[in-house]
């Protein structure tokens, strides 16, 4: 049997917002017949909340100690102590043994001997760009010679890094 009539959502009761507010101030005026609603923006500080007082203890000054457990850190780098300072008498030695043999002294033996980086040695103790150069041709000759040690699948894999990092 068909239906002859549709059924109908009864119509929704929507309260007057600012009627219902319990922090708006409301104002009648008799004469005019007006009304004014006052409401304070959600944002407005109450007078128990202030910068020298938060209410929030988000908002409030870390105390001394934290008693209760502790979130892991972040990164691993936060739990390595941080090296200590180096003197400007350590400073100097630096340079100085850098300068008096640069083969003997290099920036991971000194950065092992003085408690510190080898980025801060090279900025510190710097070679001079003509005595970098001599060191480095050096070096690679060494490597080269430990290369035509090398068999012939190992140099083929090499030489195909080699190309691959080309086409980069």
């Amino acid at each position: 049997m068909p239906r002859t009539h549709k059924a109908h959502k009864p119509p929704p009761k929507i309260l007057d917002p600012l009627n219902n507010n319990p922090n708006a101030g409301i104002q009648h005026l008799e004469d005019d017949n007006l009304t004014f609603i006052h409401r304070p923006p959600p944002t407005a500080p109450t007078p128990f909340s202030t910068t020298l007082a938060p209410s929030s203890p988000l908002l409030r000054p870390p105390s001394s100690e934290p008693t209760g457990p502790q979130p892991p850190l972040l990164r691993p780098s936060a739990y390595v102590k941080e090296p200590p300072r180096v003197t400007p008498q350590q400073l100097a030695e630096i340079r100085r043994l850098r300068r008096l043999d640069p083969e003997k002294y290099t920036r991971s033996k000194l950065a092992e001997m003085f408690n510190c980086t080898t980025h801060f040695v090279a900025l510190v103790a710097a070679l001079q760009p003509s005595k970098r150069k001599q060191l480095t041709r050096a070096r690679e000759e060494e490597h080269e010679s430990i290369r035509k040690n090398w068999g012939a699948k190992t140099s083929l894999i090499r030489d195909i890094r080699k190309k691959r990092r080309e086409f980069w």
